[in-house]
């Protein structure tokens, strides 16, 4: 079961964040997973996106990576755009990789409860089931009180 965040959770994360890795991410512009990623680098975070059928392309000013391994920068998240059951080997590779890894975030319809306490465990915040690009715009004043469309969610920035 996930977890209720607070809202001054999820904002004390996405401020102390200026590097994301985002796991399975797409070169079609109409998938999620590309839109996100680009909002986000429009937002100010450096994106680096991560996928094996994709490395070596250029996306959004920075080349795909085959894997995690590959990064060889500081990461501060990990969005994870994959199913639920790859999660586990993801969260490892992550908490190898990154020392200092302070947040994995799995997007909507992604759930590991036994990788969230793995990573849990090694102090870093997980957050499951929720987009970033979503909690971005809703709590930094880009959604009306609603939740209407304010012009500036669309999948075409």
């Amino acid at each position: 079961m996930t977890e209720d965040y607070t809202d001054a959770h999820l904002t004390k994360i996405l401020r102390r964040t200026r590097v994301i890795a985002v796991v399975g991410v797409s070169m079609n512009p109409v998938r999620p997973s590309y839109y996100v990623a680009r909002y986000l680098g429009l937002k100010g975070f450096t994106v680096i996106p991560v996928n094996p059928g994709h490395a070596g392309a250029q996306l959004f000013g920075q080349t795909v990576r085959a894997s995690l391994s590959d990064i060889t920068e500081p990461v501060d998240m990990v969005d994870i755009f994959r199913r639920s059951e790859a999660v586990p080997p993801i969260v490892d590779e992550a908490l190898e990789q990154f020392p200092d890894l302070k947040t994995i975030w799995m997007q909507i319809g992604v759930v590991h409860e036994q990788a969230a306490e793995t990573a849990r465990a090694r102090g870093v915040d997980v957050v499951m089931n929720r987009c970033p690009k979503i909690e971005y715009q809703r709590l930094f004043g880009e959604l009306r009180m609603g939740g209407f469309n304010t012009g500036v969610i669309s999948s075409k920035l």
